[in-house]
C-alpha cells in the first residue's frame, strides 16, 4: 500500500489514475478546487478499494496555503510515498495575449503554483531519502506554437523545473516524473475537434500510474507523441516560424 496525495483531484486525469490507485488499495489524500465533485470523487474511490480515502478544498493559487495542505495530508495518511500533481488550465491564447494580466495568471497557474509545491514536497522526500514525483506538464512544453505559447511556456518552465528536480533528488531515492500528454479528450478540451490522435483520461491515467511504478523519468502518453515531439523540435527555426501551427 501506497500512500498517495493527488493535487488536482478531480481532472479528468487525476481521476482515472485514482481510481486505478484505488482499485489495488493504496491510501489517497486529495486536493482539488470544487468541494462537491471532491466529496463525490472521494466516495467513488472507498467503494473502489482505497485503504483511506480524505481531502480537503484546496486553491492553487493561494501559495500561502500550499505548505500547510502538504503537511495535513501527510498527517492523515501517515507519511507520504507519492505526489500526483495534475492540477492546470487551458488559456484561451487569443485572449492571453491581448491581456498581460491573463497571460500572468495563466503562467502563475499552471507553472508558478506548481513549482511552489513542488518546492516543499522536494525538500520532504529529500529529508526522508524516498518518494515518488509526479507532475503532469505537456507536450505543448516541448516547442512555442503561435496557436498556444502562452500555456506552451509556461508548461516548458515546468518541464525544465522538473528536469532540475530529478538530477538533484535521484541521489536521494526520490523519483521524479514529467508526463507529458498529447491531446486528451477532457471536460478542457470539449470544444476541439476529435481525431485519430486523441486519447482518453483513463489511457493516460493508466500509463501515469504505471510509469510512476516502473519510475520512468519522462512519460509521453499516447506513446506516439515521443516521435512526433521529436520531429517538431528537429524543425529549423527558420522553417518553424512561417508555419501556422
Amino acid at each position: 500500500m501506497q500512500k498517495i496525495l493527488i493535487i488536482g483531484a478531480t481532472s479528468a486525469i487525476a481521476e482515472a489514475a485514482a481510481r486505478r490507485f484505488a482499485q489495488r488499495g493504496d491510501a489517497l489524500y486529495l486536493l482539488a478546487r470544487n468541494s462537491e465533485r471532491l466529496d463525490a470523487l472521494l466516495a467513488d474511490l472507498k467503494i473502489r478499494g482505497a485503504a483511506i480515502t480524505a481531502g480537503a478544498p484546496f486553491d492553487a493559487n493561494d501559495f500561502g496555503q500550499h505548505a500547510a495542505a502538504i503537511e495535513r495530508a501527510a498527517s492523515a495518511l501517515g507519511g507520504l510515498d507519492a505526489v500526483l500533481i495534475a492540477h492546470g488550465t487551458l488559456p484561451d491564447q487569443q485572449a492571453a495575449q491581448a491581456d498581460v494580466a491573463l497571460t500572468l495568471q495563466e503562467i502563475s497557474t499552471n507553472a508558478l503554483s506548481v513549482i511552489s509545491l513542488l518546492t516543499l514536497i522536494a525538500n520532504r522526500f529529500e529529508a526522508q531519502r524516498s518518494g515518488t514525483i509526479a507532475v503532469i506538464s505537456s507536450v505543448a512544453g516541448d516547442r512555442g506554437r503561435q496557436s498556444n505559447y502562452v500555456y506552451g511556456s509556461a508548461k516548458g518552465m515546468l518541464s525544465i523545473f522538473l528536469q532540475g528536480l530529478r538530477n538533484r533528488l535521484c541521489k536521494a531515492g526520490v523519483h521524479v516524473l514529467t508526463v507529458k500528454p498529447g491531446f486528451v479528450d477532457t471536460p478542457m478540451t470539449a470544444a476541439f475537434p476529435k481525431g485519430p490522435l486523441w486519447a482518453t483520461p483513463e489511457q493516460v491515467g493508466g500509463a501515469i500510474v504505471s510509469a510512476m511504478d516502473r519510475k520512468r523519468n519522462v512519460l509521453y502518453t499516447p506513446f506516439f507523441w515521443a516521435g512526433i515531439m521529436a520531429i517538431i523540435r528537429a524543425v529549423p527555426e527558420a522553417v518553424f516560424k512561417k508555419l501556422s501551427l
